[in-house]
């Protein structure tokens, strides 16, 4: 039976949010995680390190996302593992954002002038030493924007959870659709969600590339 759109149908989708930034989060940080693991192994000087992290970066790259979600729902199925959809999407995100994440910051690190590199060597510091006194902590102050702008795409990228019935923002819209079938001011509320929970996100990107750049003139 088809029913009005009333507050309670705005307040379901309200509620929603919660579920798309907690999402958000967990993808976030396991794919930082693994992210910089990844950045690493990619400027290794170990031959083997750096091909297998490229071959990673190069497969989950070169997929789309929504069928990365779907290998994962129904490849743990096939293996006989029982991981419902929320478990599904957040360790699927993960996996991709480490790829782009691992990706971003390699570029971050290869950034720092090769001087550094040189001085740090030569002062006898080891590879450990050298990542994390000289080059790490200038290549965060590179790293920033474009994270803070991979985290907006990240926010984006969890409504294809919802094909695998994860109840995220999306997902939440579709059946309130089912139920009103208002498409047009459902998914325009859902759009407009979405909208403010990525602006001020774009907005601090934009600040922060301005000010590093700034910093670096």
């Amino acid at each position: 039976m088809i029913r009005a759109f009333s507050y309670n149908e705005f307040l379901f989708l309200l509620s929603a949010v919660q579920w798309t930034l907690a999402l958000s989060a967990i993808a976030f940080v396991g794919g930082a995680t693994v992210g910089l693991v990844i950045a690493l192994a990619r400027t290794s000087d170990i031959k083997a390190v750096r091909l297998a992290a490229t071959g990673y970066i190069q497969l989950f790259q070169g997929t789309p996302l929504l069928m990365q979600l779907f290998l994962v729902f129904f490849g743990a199925t096939v293996m006989g593992l029982d991981l419902n959809p929320w478990a599904a999407a957040a360790l699927g995100l993960t996996l991709n954002a480490s790829a782009f994440l691992g990706e971003i910051w390699r570029g971050c690190i290869q950034a720092v002038p090769r001087g550094q590199w040189e001085a740090a060597s030569a002062l006898g510091l080891r590879y450990p030493g050298l990542m994390r006194y000289v080059i790490l902590p200038q290549a965060v102050k590179v790293a920033v924007p474009p994270t803070v702008g991979f985290l907006v795409q990240l926010i984006k990228s969890t409504s294809l959870a919802a094909i695998i019935g994860f109840t995220e923002l999306t997902r939440a819209g579709q059946i309130v659709n089912n139920a009103t079938f208002q498409p047009f001011l459902v998914f325009g509320i859902v759009a407009v969600l979405y909208f403010l929970m990525c602006w001020p996100l774009s907005l601090l990107s934009a600040r922060l590339e301005r000010r590093y750049a700034l910093a670096t003139r």
